[in-house]
């Protein structure tokens, strides 16, 4: 009876739990770093979850006897674990049907509103989204003036509190409009926004009242107690904005309320501002990348290059993907890494935009976003590019140094399936 218990628990690791061994060794892997530099045949040292030494395997010895597990790679592809910033993933399980989307509340000012508890680890999402190298998410929640706080997630755990890598990282900020695009009736084209004055005063009364209350805290309010970290530089201030006017009053408004770590979501305006912006130093989650552009004007393949302007001006910036569906549609981060660098980045500019810039500007480069020493375990190894959806063909994944099944409910029915019909 022991040896059946021991290998149906096998059986069920395998499908749904992950598993750590106390030292792991990987060899022979070509390695994205995540910082720009590669490395043709790794070593790989992990022990207890943490990376412990990154050679080149082929300048290295080792002793056998020393770890516990040893995987020779035989030239795959390790990355670090991609990142996907300001996402519903977790958040959301069907798109059309309301009682599984838990990413927006009512009112208009909402800080004290925490995405972190109502992320679902269960998510048949997650675990598709996973399997294409994406093991970090950013817990976003969506809609009026101030949306809520975001939390910074693993893509695998038995809760959310286990899950948990930052519980409340930023303040989601969706600036106002300067102008509409009507595009019904005989009321069409770019038109002023008349109310844009008014409603950026009334947000940056909100701010000024937080601001005194972090300064005094006269009485108990979750909602001003939610801002008081947005001034003292532990938590982030998130400005979903895309146009230069948006832009540039942002600007203003960070200098005005003394906002420590600032960052843009969207930006799509942002390389027009150059110099300006670089001076700025607010990083950019960059729009998605593929979508069509935002002017009539703008040239067709704008959102494709813009990654790419970006880092030619020095302005700091990740990728994000949101937009219709985009839980589900995470599991493309790589391949708008993949446009990117078709349209101007190279291989490990593109590999760092979902790397280690998106880990620098949610602030976990400390333990994450790259392969180095001292830092977590979350990488994952592809057969190929991971960037290329021809070749991205994950055969190992790792989280905090838990491996962690390949397959989800998809791979598991197509299995199924030719099984079936073999």
């Amino acid at each position: 009876m022991k040896l059946i218990f021991t290998l149906l628990f096998a059986g069920i690791s395998s499908i749904g739990f992950s598993q750590q061994q106390k030292s792991v060794l990987l060899l022979h892997g070509y390695l994205h770093v995540g910082n720009g530099e590669v490395i043709e045949s790794a070593l790989i040292g992990i022990r207890e979850g943490k990376i412990v030494e990154v050679k080149n395997s082929l300048a290295s010895s080792f002793v056998r006897s020393e770890w516990d597990t040893i995987v020779d790679l035989m030239g795959k592809h390790i990355y670090p674990g991609f990142i996907a910033p300001n996402s519903t993933l977790g958040l959301t399980e069907i798109d059309a049907v309301r009682s599984t989307r838990d990413f927006e509340e009512v009112g208009t000012f909402n800080p004290h509103v925490r995405a972190q508890i109502a992320y679902n680890v269960e998510s048949k999402v997650i675990s598709t989204v996973r399997t294409n190298g994406v093991l970090i998410t950013q817990a976003t929640p969506r809609g009026n003036f101030i949306s809520g706080t975001s939390a910074v997630m693993a893509m695998d755990g038995w809760n959310w509190e286990d899950a948990t890598i930052l519980g409340e990282d930023g303040v989601h900020v969706n600036w106002p409009a300067s102008i509409t695009n009507k595009r019904w009736g005989n009321d069409t084209g770019m038109k002023k926004n008349e109310q844009y004055e008014e409603q950026t005063r009334e947000l940056s009364s909100f701010f000024e009242m937080s601001k005194n209350y972090s300064d005094k805290k006269p009485a108990e309010d979750a909602r001003l107690e939610a801002m008081v970290n947005c001034f003292n530089g532990t938590k982030r201030v998130y400005f979903h904005a895309n146009e230069m006017q948006q832009i540039l009053d942002i600007i203003d408004f960070v200098k005005q309320h003394s906002i420590k770590f600032p960052v843009i979501i969207g930006g799509n305006d942002a390389y027009l501002l150059g110099q300006r912006m670089k001076d700025a130093n607010i990083p950019i989650m960059v729009s998605r990348v593929h979508s069509l552009p935002s002017s009539d004007d703008d040239a067709i393949d704008l959102p494709y290059r813009i990654p790419a302007l970006l880092q030619q001006l020095g302005i700091k910036f990740c990728l994000q993907n949101e937009g219709d569906m985009e839980a589900m549609n995470a599991r493309n981060l790589p391949f708008l890494a993949g446009t990117a660098m078709a349209y101007g980045l190279t291989e490990e500019q593109a590999v760092q935009s979902v790397t280690l810039n998106a880990a620098q500007i949610l602030g976990i480069d400390k333990e994450y976003g790259s392969i180095q020493e001292g830092k977590s375990a979350t990488l994952f190894v592809s057969q190929g590019n991971a960037l290329d959806m021809r070749t991205n063909k994950i055969t190992h994944l790792m989280m905090n140094g838990n491996w962690v099944s390949t397959k989800n409910f998809q791979t598991e029915l197509k299995e199924k399936y030719e099984e079936k019909y073999r």
